[in-house]
């Protein structure tokens, strides 16, 4: 049996085994020290070993821990409350105000937590309750929620980057300034989406009524103040970072400790705040370390098999394609994985593949995590089972189907791909920050 046989009876097996329901680490992890026993005897059952001293031994894993717990705390202890409040009285007198209003607390709220399901609680829970209530347009300000949301997977400290940089090799760092540039580029993109569709159909979204804005000056920049606590968890977390008097692990402690504090000056700090954040961190960061474990375990199989090499030489001797033609592919398989799968799996099911043919293409592998990034954005938010739909019929109110957010993803998926083709097109948006600010 060939190796290129190999490789694709153990992806094949993946598959199998996560169409059967299995948790994605024990499917994975199940198939690659199957398939090293399977090829290399008992030698093989040292595969899973070897590849848990080298996750232990991962310094860079410790940040996982503290950004969930920083995100978790923000979110439990109500601090997102005080930043929709000052959105919705700035930005509301606009047609469309509070959806922008709403763009802006999604971007905040990435900047502090790095995972798109905590934006969508908190838009789906604070903001969408609101908007309905203030007459706007159903269908759009779903799909504001759910664009506004995956912000959070792009946007540092990106957890999602995290891995991937695990994953492929990369300092974590490099990855989350090639984020930023991007982040904001979509986010204000959704904006002026936004903002032209209801200066067109001003019954999307009607301003706040007069009496609702005649906010003293006063009132407006005590308002302001909800935005202080973010902005010193944000510069104490990425700002020292950036300027380099903290490393990446460094970092992500400020950051656990920061939103800490600010859960104490807010006077919210209680035993069950404390508590929940705890033990949802613990959860999050377990299920993180196993997926991860079992990537390792999957990629050092397929790294003795060759398989990478042997998927080069099909694309590019037998077909025929150019390596611009091959990345095109492997987004779209993205795109197509991600209608059935969540972004750690599909970074796990295709890391072993695409990150080091992508290297040996000649891509820079910080610009193709990036590109991997949006692309899981794009791949949330499409039928039929994406992620982010299923999550906004979970927390949606009655009055908003299925239908209504199948319809509401259109327009953003559309903007998405637009800012993609963009990446893709002019590398130096994601890759100009990490090459002129980047301190080792």
């Amino acid at each position: 049996m060939s190796y290129e046989a190999i490789a694709l009876a153990m992806f094949l097996g993946m598959m199998g085994m996560l169409l059967t329901g299995q948790r994605v680490f024990g499917g994975i992890g199940f198939v690659a020290v199957a398939a090293a026993l399977l090829l290399w005897g008992d030698g093989g059952s040292e595969l899973a070993f070897s590849a848990a001293m080298k996750l232990m031994k991962w310094y860079p894993l410790l940040t996982l821990p503290m950004f969930i717990f920083m995100g978790y705390m923000l979110s439990e202890s109500g601090i997102a409350d005080d930043l929709y409040r000052m959105f919705h009285v700035w930005s509301g007198p606009l047609r469309g105000g509070l959806a922008v209003g709403t763009i802006g607390l999604m971007v905040v709220i990435s900047a502090m937590n790095g995972l798109s399901v905590a934006g969508m609680a908190i838009g789906a829970t604070i903001a969408l309750p609101e908007l309905l209530r203030r007459g706007y347009d159903k269908v759009m300000v779903t799909g504001v929620i759910q664009a506004g949301s995956s912000l959070g997977i792009l946007v540092p400290p990106s957890v999602v980057l995290v891995l991937y940089g695990m994953i492929a090799r990369q300092p974590v760092g490099q990855l989350w300034l090639a984020g930023v540039f991007p982040g904001l580029m979509m986010a204000a993109l959704f904006v002026i989406y936004v903002v032209v569709r209801c200066w067109i159909q001003p019954q999307m979204g009607p301003a706040l009524p007069p009496e609702e804005r005649n906010v003293s000056f006063t009132e407006k920049l005590k308002l302001l103040r909800a935005g202080v606590l973010p902005l010193f968890i944000f510069f104490a977390m990425t700002g020292l970072f950036m300027m380099g008097y903290t490393s990446l692990v460094e970092s992500s402690a400020v950051g656990a400790v920061a939103s800490l504090l600010a859960a104490l000056v807010k006077g919210r700090l209680t035993w069950k705040v404390l508590y929940d954040t705890t033990e949802k961190t613990l959860g999050i960061s377990a299920m993180f370390m196993w997926i991860i474990l079992a990537a390792l375990c999957f990629g050092a199989v397929f790294d003795g098999l060759g398989a990478v090499k042997a998927l080069e030489a099909f694309f590019v001797d037998r077909l025929g394609l150019s390596p611009w033609e091959i990345l095109i592919l492997m987004q779209l398989s993205y795109i197509v994985m991600g209608m059935f799968l969540d972004d750690t799996a599909m970074l796990v099911i295709v890391a072993p593949l695409y990150v080091p043919l992508a290297g040996h293409l000649g891509f820079d592998l910080i610009w193709y995590g990036v590109l991997y990034t949006i692309t899981c954005q794009i791949a949330y938010m499409t039928p039929p089972f994406g992620y982010n739909l299923f999550l906004m019929r979970a927390m949606a109110p009655p009055e908003v189907t299925l239908t209504d957010i199948y319809r509401s993803i259109v327009p953003f998926v559309i903007v998405m791909t637009i800012a993609l083709v963009l990446v893709m097109v002019f590398p130096q948006i994601a890759l100009w920050l990490p090459q002129n600010f980047y301190i080792k």
